[in-house]
């Protein structure tokens, strides 16, 4: 059957029109499920953080926190203390100086001497401690001595430490000195290790075992060391506080 002219503009107009009514349909359509979204920024929120940053005034930014105090450098000099106490007229600052620059053996040599000197043994002509005279050091002079060995060991090292070590070693010499490393295998041989040339000692804080230092010398018997260890000094707590 053939078509007329005016049917097929007819039927042309008509789908036209049904075509242009079902897009505005799916667009009113689309419309309704992007407008909520709309409510919120639509921006990436990256976007809206930094925005928020830029805009926020200097005064109402929040303060950043207070940064830690930088470590002190390698470099900086120790504090060494000057007021350091002796009945004697002995002067510590230069075993506090060699105590906070890590020269530790000559530090252990200046608290031999001084002994020697707090004792008499120096007055009686003699380069060495009788176990008899220890009594004659003065509480004052031991104390000041102790202090600067723990404070610059961190507590490591002292006579007060050595003590404990002993007490620990319930007062056998032998077991003493294997705890604070004063023995060296030789082979299959335990013995006491060399003082004197190479000193075969340990000269550090890091690296001696706790009670190295400082060395009391045990040629003439263990009597001395026994002595200091037993210093009424050490009865109380009184030695540790700062003058």
């Amino acid at each position: 059957e053939e078509t007329t002219p005016s049917e097929s503009s007819s039927s042309t107009t008509t789908s036209t029109t049904m075509r242009v009514s079902l897009f505005l349909a799916l667009v009113g359509s689309a419309a309704a499920f992007t407008a909520p979204a709309a409510t919120f920024n639509s921006r990436p929120s990256v976007l809206v953080v930094r925005s928020a940053v830029e805009e926020t005034p200097a005064a109402e930014a929040a303060e950043p926190e207070a940064e830690a105090p930088p470590a002190a450098s390698s470099n900086e000099e120790p504090e060494i203390p000057t007021n350091l106490p002796s009945e004697k007229g002995m002067d510590y600052v230069p075993l506090a100086t060699m105590l906070a620059t890590g020269q530790l053996e000559e530090a252990d040599q200046f608290t031999r001497d001084a002994l020697i000197v707090l004792a008499g043994s120096k007055e009686a002509g003699r380069n060495f401690v009788y176990f008899t005279e220890v009594k004659n050091i003065p509480n004052t002079d031991l104390a000041t001595i102790e202090r600067l060995w723990n404070k610059f060991s961190k507590g490591k090292f002292g006579y007060s430490v050595q003590k404990k070590k002993y007490r620990q070693s319930k007062q056998d010499f032998e077991l003493f000195c294997q705890k604070i490393g004063w023995n060296v295998m030789d082979g299959d041989v335990e013995r006491k290790k060399r003082w004197f040339g190479n000193s075969e000692f340990t000269y550090s804080v890091k690296k001696a075992p706790e009670g190295h230092l400082p060395l009391t010398s045990a040629l003439r018997g263990t009597s001395l060391l026994k002595s200091i260890l037993a210093h009424p000094v050490w009865d109380d707590d009184e030695w540790m506080k700062e003058p």
